[in-house]
């Protein structure tokens, strides 16, 4: 059944744009994509149940059978999220096998890109951010992912033969975070458009 009516008003006060979706993907696949790009849009907090489920093709009772809560499809939306970033890892270990080196430098390069193409940030920080202080089981989800994204951060800095990795690795995700929020504040021109530089020059100083 085709549907071309608009998305109902959020749980603010301003209009939410239909987002594209296909009908001949599963309700439950569509429900997980749309939440994403109207949190990444409009924030967790700014967009309830009725607009996703108008958006998604679908209705409030099919959302709430897929997803316990709102929180539980919040939640879900950032292990797909999650999901996607492993993804880096076994894309570097495919363009530079054994060569861990190659595989550092190309992980600083494949951020950079990143940041470009990612004009609402992080959704994993954002989410973190919105969410604090409240207790949300999304946190659980966020500090797992970062906790694992940093050790193999460092695992990798290791087999690249920093002197200290720990350090280099901290350092590397400080100037990705960093760079990450500047971006917001300041535009792609501000100081993040310094990164690959930060970065190689850490490397090159613990490598």
């Amino acid at each position: 059944m085709s549907r071309t009516s608009s998305v109902k008003k959020s749980e603010t006060s301003h209009e939410i744009p239909k987002v594209l979706t296909n009908e001949k993907i599963p309700p439950r696949e569509r429900i997980v994509s749309t939440a994403s790009e109207l949190f990444r849009e409009h924030g967790i907090r700014g967009i309830g149940v009725d607009a996703i489920a108008d958006a998604a093709l679908t209705n409030k009772m099919t959302l709430y059978r897929h997803f316990g809560s709102k929180d539980e499809l919040v939640c879900e939306t950032l292990r797909r999220a999650c999901e996607k970033a492993e993804a880096i890892w076994r894309d570097l270990e495919a363009t530079a096998p054994g060569n861990a080196r190659a595989q550092l430098d190309a992980w600083v390069q494949g951020r950079a890109e990143c940041l470009n193409g990612e004009p609402a940030g992080c959704d994993l920080a954002n989410a973190a951010i919105e969410l604090k202080g409240e207790g949300h089981p999304a946190h659980e989800v966020i500090e797992r992912h970062k906790a694992e994204q940093r050790q193999r951060l460092e695992e990798l800095c290791s087999a690249a033969g920093a002197r200290e990795p720990q350090l280099l690795a901290d350092t590397l995700t400080l100037l990705l975070e960093g760079a990450r929020v500047t971006r917001q504040a300041m535009g792609s021109d501000g100081c993040c458009s310094h990164f690959s530089k930060a970065c190689s020059a850490a490397i090159a100083s613990l490598c």
